[in-house]
């Protein structure tokens, strides 16, 4: 063997052997940080929930509620406080995002959500709907958006819905902008 060979040999050193113990050190910090994370943000969810403690319950749907104006199929996004469009409500289930259905009827909005909490919009505390972008951490297209705001206890509340077809978010605004003020017309001839 020539010497240079020799000086080659002696020179390669052995590939380092991975230290396991400290990788799985590092992946069970990540995994205790993760859980603390999750944890924080489920009290805080829960916080919110107890500060919101003073809003009433849901209204149920009345039996008989009459020919249905409008149906709608799609997404319920979450609710916040009137104006306040990152403000979310979480009480009494509004801040669980689910499917949805709705139906207009001359006595209200029926939202049923299957999974979660369904309620009721009187027609009376409707105070008006429009089309907007965002709500509450879901933000979409301009106009992708149907929100409508309602009076709840001394709240107003925005609650956010998409349709599986957007196209029929006009209509929903016109109607309900129509049922508002035929109830605020009746409200002031008393």
């Amino acid at each position: 063997m020539t010497p240079a060979l020799i000086n080659l040999a002696a020179e390669e050193k052995s590939a380092a052997v991975t230290d396991w113990a400290g990788r799985v050190g590092w992946v069970v910090g990540l995994l205790l940080f993760i859980a603390l994370v999750y944890w924080l943000m489920r009290e805080g969810w829960k916080w919110r929930g107890t500060l919101q403690g003073d809003l009433p319950g849901l209204p149920a749907a009345p039996d008989g509620q009459g020919e249905a104006r409008l149906t709608m199929a799609g997404r319920y996004h979450g609710s916040t406080t009137a104006g306040q469009w990152l403000d979310r409500i979480v009480a009494h289930g509004l801040g669980t995002r689910s499917r949805a259905e709705l139906t207009l009827t001359e006595q209200g909005v029926t939202v049923v959500r299957p999974g979660a909490q369904d309620f009721f919009i009187p027609a009376d505390r409707v105070r008006g709907a429009r089309l907007d972008k965002g709500i509450a951490g879901k933000v979409l297209t301009e106009g992708g958006l149907l929100v409508i705001t309602w009076a709840h206890g001394d709240r107003e509340i925005d609650s956010g819905f998409r349709s599986d077809r957007a196209a029929e978010h006009p209509a929903w605004v016109e109607a309900l902008t129509h049922l508002h003020h035929l109830n605020h017309d009746t409200e002031g001839a008393r």
